[in-house]
């Protein structure tokens, strides 16, 4: 008698859709893609005189000067993997970046990743919104099935933002790269297709106007109602 061999359920390999240059508009703010004519100065200006940021950008930065930091940014445009985006403010002012890359899109897996977040960005409703925006253009226009986030294992900040977002962790790939001359073990997390409907009515229950008080302060945790200690 031959053994039996178990595979995987059957899957729908229509590719997925490479990410595409739109503005994401939400209640904070907005993610569009790159344009250094229009985000250079914002960016510096947002970015400068906190090196800090950069810390665990595995290539890229501090930059000492604007000119060196926008011509980086002009060659950053015209990739389409890592494709990045900005985040702005309500008033248009670019405080931040974010990109989809490690594009797959005949298994419909890529990651975000890549975030830089200005000081004035950081701990705001916008930038929680920010993942909200991207997660729901992956799933639901772009039609990936696995969105991934990877970090520095020493990222203590990056990895509770993680499971605050609603991703999985599975697991530590140790000295997976290195990284401005260090050593890094990378930890993984995940959100499938399957997963985003209930991630995604948590993230619209946290970013309600009702879920903040009259000072803006949040009633209702994200880590809470995504069920894990962020």
């Amino acid at each position: 008698m031959k053994a039996t061999r178990t595979v995987g359920p059957p899957v729908d390999t229509t590719p997925a859709q490479l990410p595409q240059p739109v503005t994401l508009s939400g209640r904070f703010g907005s993610v569009a893609r790159l344009d250094p004519a229009r985000d250079t100065a914002d960016l510096w200006r947002a970015f400068n005189g906190h090196d800090e940021i950069w810390t665990y950008i595995s290539r890229y930065g501090p930059f000492a000067d604007e000119p060196t930091f926008s011509a980086w940014l002009a060659e950053r445009a015209k990739l389409s993997d890592p494709y990045t985006f900005t985040v702005g403010d309500t008033a248009e002012r670019a405080l931040g970046l974010v990109a989809l890359l490690e594009i797959r899109p005949a298994m419909r897996v890529l990651e975000v990743g890549f975030i830089v977040y200005s000081p004035a960005l950081q701990r705001t409703p916008l930038a929680t919104e920010t993942q909200y925006l991207l997660a729901r253009y992956v799933f639901e226009t772009l039609g990936y099935r696995r969105y991934e986030w990877k970090c520095d294992a020493l990222n203590a900040p990056s990895r509770r933002a993680a499971l605050r977002f609603g991703f999985v962790f599975e697991g530590i790939f140790r000295q997976h790269m290195i990284t401005k001359g260090r050593n890094r073990d990378t930890a993984y997390y995940s959100m499938l297709d399957s997963e985003w409907p209930a991630r995604k009515l948590n993230f619209e229950r946290w970013l309600a106007a009702e879920n903040f008080d009259a000072k803006g302060r949040q009633k209702l945790s994200l880590a809470t109602l995504n069920g894990r200690r962020a």
